[in-house]
């Protein structure tokens, strides 16, 4: 629903801002124990806050950020943060960039942490293709889907929510831990783009691509020998 609400409004965006550029940024933090999920997010959220606040982030004019929680392998929680700005030409020239070393220094200072987090930061950019290219405003919109993809994806791998080896309730731990929490966050020249005060029951069937409005559903059984739900992949639709 979300990507679909942004894909509407990409078009109009990219028109009332022709100059701007466009950067995908990753936050992480170091993995935790998912009975600890809930205060790390909380601390990311805060951290958030503090990065907005530095200079180096003021020329941003626009942004939207979501959280994702992935299993580890050790059965740990990796929340992460994907962030898409809006920024202007001029980011890219003189004092204002900020280069993928000084984004790790604001992230470790905003975060209050010893260690230095991993930071992923990128220009998004038309892809270059054989066929005939696309320019001005095309352009721009069809390079900026696959980012909103990538910033609007599930807050939870699917696979991490049917893992049928999962004796320890992780994903029931996650749901706990995550409940009532917001996962979307937009602010600047974006803070409406997703409408999320303005519910209607026509946004609420929107959808992600083509075919049915609500999408496959998963089935789960309760197991009375294992005391928890299971995956039923007879029963999926």
């Amino acid at each position: 629903m979300w990507q679909a609400r942004f894909y509407q409004a990409l078009p109009e965006i990219v028109q009332a801002n022709p100059k701007a550029r466009w950067l995908f940024l990753t936050l992480t933090v170091r993995n935790c124990e998912v009975t600890e999920l809930g205060d790390t997010i909380s601390q990311m959220n805060k951290a958030w806050q503090r990065l907005k606040d530095r200079k180096d982030f003021r020329p941003v004019l626009g942004w939207i950020r979501t959280t994702e929680v992935t299993k580890g392998k050790d059965g740990t929680a990796h929340p992460h943060f994907h962030a898409l700005l809006m920024v202007p030409p001029s980011w890219f020239k003189g004092q204002t960039y900020v280069k993928q070393a000084r984004w790790v220094e604001l992230w470790q200072s905003a975060l209050r942490v010893a260690y230095k987090p991993n930071v992923d930061i990128r220009t998004v950019k038309p892809k270059v293709t054989t066929a005939e290219p696309k320019t001005g405003v095309e352009a721009t919109t069809d390079a900026l889907k696959a980012a909103v993809a990538e910033t609007l994806k599930y807050s939870t791998k699917p696979e991490d929510m049917t893992d049928e080896g999962d004796a320890d309730g992780w994903f029931l731990e996650l749901t706990r831990q995550t409940h009532r929490r917001r996962f979307i966050a937009t602010g600047g020249a974006l803070k409406n783009v997703l409408r999320e005060s303005e519910e209607s029951d026509e946004d609420m069937t929107l959808t992600d691509g083509e075919g049915d409005a609500e999408g496959p559903k998963i089935a789960f059984d309760w197991t009375t020998q294992k005391r928890r739900y299971m995956r039923n992949r007879r029963a999926d639709q």
